[in-house]
């Protein structure tokens, strides 16, 4: 879709063509038939913009609920967008910011969805996006929610924005190319180390970056953080238990903790987890009667050893991150496990073991493994569902010695 299709499916005639198309079957069966009758209803140059926008729409209802169906996506700019949960919720950390809300200069809008969750809290800002068609579609997104007048979309080079004048910057660098994924933050469009020179010169500012994105990447200095003088916070967000975004947090809206990790619930929890004041390691001992799995942020933000300290656990490996207790406990860091049984990693042991047990339906997860779940799938015989009860198996080691866990999940 180019810049001319999008500004003509605005029109009237646009939008009685997208309205024809999302009522329409839109599957891949489907799709060829759509396109022929569309076109014999409508001007037949709106309908192939007309159809990638309904089918955007439906792709987009997983990270933008009900707005979806009234927003407009690039390909690209949708699957970099960050899901309205996670917007609100650094929003409300920009709104909390001060008691005089001042403009945040939005380097790299995207289509908007951080532009309008601080709209929606209260924040005005202005958007700077590079690609003009991505800019008008941002544009087009908070005419669409009625917050055209809260925020601002304008065509410019990111690099090139001033921050003076504005309370805070928000930057999103391209981690995107025609390849697929950059993981490299110096890959970044633009580079992760020059938007955060960038961004130090605001008051305030946060930078999203790649949810796994190295440790060490943050911390030794090669992406420009910490910066010198500059007060620097990681932030890793999971949400409904799966890992989702990080973001880095600079001068006056970095938080006192160097690192956090936010867990967003299905109902609209937020829960933190922070560096404990005097943090230790965790003790490494036999395995207890307990496992408990941490929250994929918590193993980002090195939170374990506080995770740990939330179930009276340890460790059975120091660099194995499952943590063991003799201790039920209900912690929203981390899911729960009691294990039945420690057995040495052995496929003719275990599936005999698992027909002894009557297991018809088995979930396996590994950390500290190289075993192939799939293949020892089949080679357990669960190729196919069976009858029988639920069991969790658990691949991880000790030291060099592959152990299997066998466990079923606390409620």
């Amino acid at each position: 879709m180019d810049l001319q299709a999008f500004i003509d499916l605005l029109t009237p005639a646009g939008q009685a063509v997208l309205g024809a198309a999302a009522r329409s079957d839109l599957s891949e069966s489907g799709l060829l038939a759509t396109a022929t009758r569309l076109r014999e209803e409508h001007p037949a140059g709106l309908v192939p913009a007309a159809l990638t926008q309904a089918r955007l729409r439906a792709r987009a209802r997983a990270k933008f609920g009900a707005d979806a169906d009234r927003m407009y996506f690039t390909q690209a700019g949708l699957e970099q967008a960050t899901r309205a949960v996670v917007a609100a919720h650094r929003a409300r950390r920009f709104a909390g910011s001060s008691s005089d809300v001042h403009p945040v200069l939005d380097l790299g809008c995207g289509i908007g969805a951080d532009l309008i969750a601080r709209a929606r809290a209260g924040v005005p800002g202005e958007g700077v996006e590079l690609d003009p068609l991505t800019a008008e579609v941002a544009r087009a997104n908070l005419a669409a929610l009625g917050l055209a007048g809260k925020a601002t979309v304008r065509r410019g080079d990111a690099l090139d924005a001033d921050p003076a004048g504005y309370g805070a910057v928000f930057a999103d660098p391209g981690r995107r190319t025609v390849r697929g994924r950059v993981f490299d933050p110096r890959s970044y469009e633009p580079p992760l180390d020059r938007v955060m020179d960038l961004a130090a010169r605001a008051p305030a500012a946060c930078v999203k970056v790649a949810p796994g994105i190295p440790y060490e990447a943050v911390w030794d200095g090669g992406t420009g953080a910490p910066l010198a003088g500059v007060p620097v916070e990681a932030e890793w967000i999971s949400v409904a238990g799966e890992v989702k975004e990080a973001a880095l947090w600079l001068g006056g809206l970095a938080g006192d903790a160097r690192r956090r990790a936010t867990l967003l619930t299905s109902a609209g929890e937020t829960i933190t987890l922070t560096p404990a004041p005097e943090p230790a390691e965790p003790p490494v001992r036999p395995w207890g009667r307990f496992l408990y799995e941490p929250d994929g942020a918590v193993i980002r933000a090195h939170l374990v050893a506080e995770a740990a300290g939330e179930v009276g656990g340890w460790l059975a490996d120091p660099r194995i991150a499952y943590i063991t207790s003799d201790t039920r406990a209900a912690t929203p860091f981390a899911a729960g496990y009691e294990i039945e049984d420690v057995l040495p990693f052995s496929v003719k042991r275990l599936r005999a073991e698992l027909r002894r047990r009557g297991t018809g339906i088995l979930t396996i997860k590994k950390r500290g493994s190289a075993v192939d779940i799939d293949r020892l799938r089949r080679d357990l015989g669960f190729g196919r569902r069976k009858e029988g009860g639920e069991l969790t198996l658990v691949l991880t080691r000790v030291g060099r010695d592959p152990i299997a866990l066998l466990a079923t999940p606390v409620r």
